[in-house]
């Protein structure tokens, strides 16, 4: 359900800036996550799902750069 007002008037941050900043925050966490899904895999010998992972690993990184970009603009006032 989609809310007609932001609550930055509870939170301090407008929903805009707040979902930007957890967002960045959540592709850090699973790019984190998943340097473990690949130690697994490696100590597996399972290269093809390590490869995988690493594939996902680096679009996390990319995400959490390109929203730190945004978010920096943003907050810069640009």
């Amino acid at each position: 359900m989609a809310s007609e007002t932001e609550t930055g008037g509870v939170t301090g941050t407008q929903d805009k800036d707040y979902n930007l900043i957890w967002y960045v925050e959540a592709c850090l966490s699973n790019a984190l996550r998943l340097e473990s899904y690949i130690q697994d895999a490696e100590r597996a010998k399972d290269t093809e799902v390590a490869d995988l992972f690493r594939k996902a690993q680096a679009d996390s990184r990319k995400g959490a750069e390109l929203g730190k970009g945004l978010l920096r603009a943003r907050l810069d006032g640009g």
